[in-house]
């Protein structure tokens, strides 16, 4: 996939966004969305597993070797035992505001400093490679409908499809087509090691709830 360098909450990040910032930016459906990427990539990569419903450390001296999910591989180790669902939500701006940090030094997003009621100051995130974007959003597409070979998605673009349909971030009247892809794509993103499968459906599941709780009036 176009951009493959860059983490799995990165990339649903910047799929967030469209010709100009998403309406979530800055909410807890956006970070929560980003946090839930985080801890499947962290996940996916053998640093964090499930142990009767509880996110944990595998080893508290190793690393991702990337800023974002280091981050927050130290943030689970220092803090009170906590379950999957209960992380996708719980400090998660801090996630978020890492990974626009990241994307800003990348040249993906660009902060615009302003104040908030001309006292406070704030940053505002704007789209710098909206091609980059584009190219995702359009491969991202390509893994829903599915592959034109035998060739199946990597874990992690399956976990990037699975989690954007979770937050209503593709076209409703392709996830509807496609729904048995995003079921397949899903179970995917947990093929590589036991217990897997059900760390991705948690998340997933938390990554829904919050999609439908911030579209109640």
């Amino acid at each position: 996939m176009t951009d493959g360098p860059l983490s799995l909450p990165a990339r649903l990040c910047l799929l967030a966004w469209d010709s100009a910032p998403p309406a979530a930016a800055g909410t807890g459906h956006l970070a929560g969305l980003v946090r839930a990427g985080a801890l499947t990539e962290l996940a996916q990569r053998g640093l964090l597993t499930d142990e009767d419903g509880i996110a944990t450390p595998v080893d508290l001296d190793a690393r991702a070797g990337d800023a974002v999910l280091d981050g927050l591989l130290e943030l689970v180790h220092e803090s009170c035992p906590h379950a999957w669902r209960t992380w996708v939500t719980l400090r998660a701006r801090v996630t978020l505001d890492a990974v626009r940090e990241q994307l800003v030094a990348g040249g993906y997003l660009r902060a615009e400093k302003k104040r908030v009621l001309g006292v406070f100051p704030s940053l505002d995130y704007a789209l710098e490679r909206v091609t980059a974007v584009d190219a995702l959003r359009e491969e991202t597409r390509q893994v829903l409908q599915g592959p034109p070979s035998a060739t199946e998605p990597s874990e992690r673009d399956a976990a990037l499809v699975a989690l954007a349909a979770a937050a209503e971030l593709l076209p409703e009247k392709d996830v509807r087509v496609h729904e048995q892809r995003v079921e397949e794509l899903t179970e995917r993103a947990g093929a590589t090691a036991p217990g897997l499968r059900k760390i991705v459906r948690e998340v997933r599941t938390a990554v829904a709830a919050e999609s439908t709780a911030h579209a109640l009036p």
